[in-house]
């Protein structure tokens, strides 16, 4: 597609659309007064309905828009009320919830902040990776127990992270930062993703393989694969007993990926250790057996961007808005036929 240049001159119209909550958390005064300096930006208070007439009348009028978490999907309905919109900037990652069938039938250009998302899920990883390998949590647990340190010298040659074989389910944008973050440490990483070839596999310093042999190999598995309807329950039961003793399964992905039973019944038979950020459903029961097991470790789906990192998204959307704006095109496009095999 041939870069959009607004033909209006250099400053594009544009407005935010999306909770007031999620405008409050990623638009902070500094990034709004930022906008403004490159396009006229609509009056706040953002559109969280774009149905209401003030709403239909910021659309009237709109290039483009800024988008993030809550947005309500651009619809032909909404369209039609926004009959010179030519783009999108997304400060989040997916655009499924809010991009429609109506928004590329129109040609409407879509950037997304998935790239900048994924680096704090990357370094969630990476931590992860290298704490389970020391055993961190569980030996810091016994030491405040015992408040000794007991013989250092006889410490379990299992535990470490030199020549330590770790996985990556899923060439994603997330799973390719982790390997690039792995890169500086004496890891052996191994990657499955069926759209990988071997020749792209070495490029990226990986060993590419099978599934099945993947979790059969591998110290740590970790998941990136996003969830569509031909990997709901990917890592099933058998990938799961497949695992070698010990292992650490790390799942920043969907929770719906992870087969929650078979996950369930290795972690409390201590099989496995397993590293949570999402689980399916979304919260565990308040009585689900994973809150009490030691060999567990759940976290509130914080791997992505929090606090101080969605200024990360929205530099990243500015940068965005200015290539667009100036006729230079996004730098970090989402193509609608990439869609099916994105989150």
């Amino acid at each position: 597609m041939t870069p959009h240049a607004p033909d209006r001159g250099p400053r594009p119209r544009a407005a935010v659309a999306m909770s007031p909550d999620a405008a409050s958390a990623v638009l902070d005064p500094q990034s709004l007064g930022e906008f403004r300096r490159v396009c006229d930006l609509a009056p706040l208070p953002v559109l969280d309905d774009l149905s209401t007439p003030r709403a239909r009348s910021v659309l009237a009028d709109v290039d483009l828009l800024i988008t993030g978490w809550g947005c309500p999907p651009l619809d032909a309905d909404v369209l039609r009320a926004a009959p010179r919109l030519r783009a999108v900037v997304h400060t989040a990652g997916s655009v499924r919830g809010h991009v429609t069938d109506a928004c590329w039938a129109r040609g409407v250009e879509v950037s997304s902040a998935a790239a900048a998302n994924a680096l704090p899920v990357a370094e969630y990883t990476l931590g992860m990776i290298l704490l389970t390998g020391k055993r961190v949590l569980e030996r810091a647990h016994d030491f405040r127990v015992s408040r000794t340190r007991g013989n250092w010298l006889r410490t379990s040659r299992g535990i470490g992270n030199y020549r330590r074989t770790v996985g990556i389910l899923s060439a994603s944008l997330i799973g390719r930062r982790v390997v690039e973050l792995l890169r500086p440490h004496d890891i052996d990483v191994l990657l499955h993703d069926p759209y990988v070839s071997d020749a792209e596999a070495a490029e990226l310093g990986v060993e590419r393989v099978e599934l099945a042999e993947l979790f059969r190999r591998c110290d740590t598995v970790s998941v990136h694969t996003p969830l569509l309807p031909t990997t709901r329950g990917l890592v099933g039961r058998a990938l799961i007993d497949a695992m070698p003793a010990d292992a650490v399964l790390i799942n920043t992905s969907r929770g719906a990926v992870v087969e929650q039973e078979a996950l369930t019944d290795a972690v409390r038979a201590g099989r496995v250790r397993a590293v949570l950020d999402v689980t399916d459903p979304e919260v565990l029961a308040p009585d689900h057996p994973l809150w009490d097991c030691e060999n567990a470790l759940i976290t509130p789906h914080l791997a992505g961007s929090e606090g101080n990192e969605w200024r990360r998204l929205a530099d990243h959307a500015l940068a965005e808005t200015t290539r667009w704006a100036s006729g230079a095109g996004f730098l970090h496009p989402v193509r609608r036929e990439r869609l099916a095999f994105l989150a």
